[in-house]
């Protein structure tokens, strides 16, 4: 029988080189009574209040006064194009349920077009009493002209501070889903709308869900609910820092499905949960995108980037750090995993793109299947986190079937790998790999692994070589630094083709994978 292994370039594994304390969210999730919630019913005719038709007044507000990208405005309104306008008799259809005071609110029913916002007031952002608790309870709601969900003023619990570790239990806004419930949130985005008079901000919103101070994502007690975010842009913004204790959140975006946009200081935190972010509903897209690090600390994270964009699973400025849980992780880029991430990390950076839903199995040097994978979108890049992985040899092959719990493209864990025959390839594929060495990465003293590379080129030389700049010729989106072709390199032998990959330090880099036949 013929059995289709990657092969990959021996020796090359590499090392790469707040807020207070709130005890109303943990990292397991909140508990809060039915006595302690306003209830809100939603419903297209009528949404209620604690059992009482809402109003005009008092801490819950109903209005049609949505924030819009409006149509017809002029080049002087923004700088939006004729796809992001919505009519005002559109946006004149949406309801918005306006929170006004702080709180715990529970929210249940549908609402085929309108809004949640709260906000809080302007002082709101230095008080830390200015908190509202919003528990989605087989909840409903779609926006078509905005984000479903909006937070304008709430209790900012960050400082400006650059840091890796936040703490945000003291967040202004806690997003909870309650046990046992599956809730959907649909929403849009609003383009840069100037102040009048200027081209300065005066609204602009990506996200289906978008907070502008820092926010909690929990599940309730035991942490057995669901939100699905559909989205026209980005699924769950914050202008500061997110992080997801627990609960299952399922997010589908036309561009970055999670992201936090404070440069240099955003930092998105998983402690556990389950995250599955798919951005491949429109032109570009990272599954999780910080404009300061991404800390994964527990939990389960698949995460799958646009797969005709140079984008990633995981994109950081600022860093990535694995410290635990179960990452899987798809894209056409790869981001530096922070040397200083305490579990190990495997990255495979494959020479033919793989193809979305194709099976892949990862075994250990025994044999023994222990992940396999079957990513959502096409992908060239693969970056694997588990608290199994350990220092030694494994093997990745195609799969035709996996035996496993299947999380949406993790399957684990993997009890048998069966018929391992090549899919997406035909006859031999063998070639040699090519080696490239992770930003702030060296390669070992005398190992040169390098060869011809996904695009056909012949080695670098690495002393003139740059990394990480998107739309850049090169792997990784990297580029000479002399402006030179890497044609112009000098050859560098080509190390040896095997089927092991071996994991020799926390960060393992394998790149240049192409399918190896054995008889």
């Amino acid at each position: 029988m013929k059995r289709n292994y990657f092969a990959v370039l021996l020796g090359f594994s590499l090392i790469l080189s707040g807020c207070s304390t709130s005890p109303s969210v943990s990292s397991t999730g909140i508990t809060v009574s039915q006595t302690e919630a306003t209830l809100i019913q939603l419903g297209d005719d009528q949404i209620l209040i604690n059992g009482q038709p809402a109003g005009e007044t008092g801490a819950v507000q109903l209005s049609h006064d949505i924030v819009y990208y409006e149509a017809g405005q002029g080049a002087e309104y923004g700088e939006g194009g004729t796809e992001d306008e919505h009519s005002a008799e559109e946006a004149q259809a949406h309801t918005v349920i306006t929170i006004r005071e702080p709180g715990t609110y529970r929210v249940s029913g549908k609402l085929s077009a309108g809004q949640i916002a709260i906000d809080l007031g302007e002082d709101a952002k230095d008080d830390p009493n200015a908190v509202v608790n919003l528990i989605l309870d087989q909840a409903e709601i779609t926006c078509t002209v905005a984000p479903a969900i909006i937070v304008y003023n709430a209790y900012e619990c960050a400082k400006e501070e650059a840091l890796s570790t936040v703490d945000t239990q003291a967040a202004g806004f806690n997003l909870i889903v309650a046990d046992g419930t599956e809730n959907t949130v649909s929403g849009a985005y609003v383009a840069r709308i100037y102040k009048e008079g200027t081209t300065k901000k005066l609204h602009k919103y990506d996200a289906a869900i978008e907070s502008k101070v820092s926010l909690n994502l929990s599940g309730e007690t035991a942490g057995t609910g669901t939100l699905i975010v559909e989205a026209s842009n980005e699924g769950i913004e914050t202008s500061m820092h997110m992080t997801i204790n627990s609960g299952s959140w399922i997010i589908h975006s036309a561009d970055d499905s999670l992201n936090a946009n404070e440069d240099g200081i955003s930092v998105i935190t998983i402690n556990g949960g389950t995250v599955r972010c798919n951005a491949g509903a429109g032109q570009e897209g990272d599954g999780i995108d910080s404009n300061g690090w991404i800390v994964i600390n527990g939990g389960t994270v698949i995460v799958a980037a646009n797969p005709a964009s140079m984008d990633s699973g995981l994109d950081s400025d600022n860093g990535i750090l694995i410290h635990g849980g179960t990452v899987l992780a798809s894209g056409n880029m790869f981001d530096e995993v922070d040397s200083a991430s305490t579990q190990n990390v495997m990255v495979f950076s494959f020479a033919q793109t793989q193809n979305a839903g194709g099976k892949l199995v990862l075994s250990d040097s025994a044999g023994q299947p222990l992940a396999g994978f079957a990513a959502a979108n096409d992908y060239t890049v693969l970056v694997y986190s588990s608290p199994q992985l350990s220092k030694q040899d494994y093997t990745l092959a195609y799969a035709e079937t996996i035996e496993g719990e299947d999380l949406g493209g993790l399957i684990a864990p993997v009890t048998s790998a069966t018929d391992l025959t090549a899919l997406g390839y035909t006859g031999t594929t063998l070639g040699r790999g090519m080696g490239m060495r992770p930003q702030g990465g060296e390669f070992p003293e005398g190992e040169f692994p390098v060869g011809e590379g996904p695009q056909g080129e012949p080695p670098v030389d690495e002393a003139n070589w740059e990394t990480g700049q998107p739309d850049q010729e090169g792997p990784m989106g990297g580029k000479p630094k002399d402006g030179r072709s890497p044609q112009n390199h000098a050859d560098v032998p080509a190390g040896e083709l095997n089927a092991a990959f071996t994991v020799q330090s926390a960060i393992a880099m394998f790149s240049g994978i192409q399918a190896l036949t054995e008889e």
